[in-house]
């Protein structure tokens, strides 16, 4: 009964299991928000950097746990994506981001990009939730349900101009 139930209403545990990890490691790891040997941060860990990089991973794996068909995915297939990105750069050390001192140097890094972050945190978060919303309302479309009827077929009729 249990794995109807999910299946019928469209979403994919193991394909948001896979999500969530996969995101944790990508965005956490590289910005040493997760610590590990591998990377080390030249500036602190911000407080807001782990709540970010959670709602990243919670709200990537709902977004790839949303089944719906291919044909009405296609609009919001890369959006998932292009937001963890957004989350990375904006928890990650300001001036360890080579292309960030590149174009601003450390000082810049530090003095501009560094309190636009949080900025950027909020509109990355605010981006993936919009996505996963979209990809919700869309699961059970396909191109016929999908796509608006014209007027006339709703039972709106055209009502004629007044005349003076």
């Amino acid at each position: 009964m249990w794995n109807k139930t999910v299946a019928a209403s469209g979403w994919s545990w193991p394909r948001a299991a896979v999500a969530a990890a996969i995101t944790a490691v990508a965005v956490g790891v590289p910005t040493a928000v997760i610590d590990t040997p591998y990377f080390t941060r030249m500036t602190p860990v911000q407080w807001w950097n782990y709540p970010t990089l959670a709602l990243t991973v919670v709200l990537t794996a709902v977004w790839a746990g949303i089944r719906g068909r291919r044909t009405a995915r296609a609009a919001g297939s890369t959006s998932g994506a292009l937001t963890a990105i957004g989350s990375a750069l904006a928890i990650g050390c300001p001036v360890c981001n080579k292309v960030v001192v590149g174009l601003l140097g450390v000082s810049g890094a530090l003095s501009v990009w560094a309190p636009i972050q949080p900025a950027l945190a909020v509109l990355s978060v605010g981006a993936l939730l919009v996505a996963v919303i979209i990809r919700w309302r869309g699961r059970g479309c396909d191109d016929q349900s999908c796509t608006p009827a014209p007027a006339a077929t709703r039972g709106i009729e055209k009502v004629a101009p007044l005349s003076r």
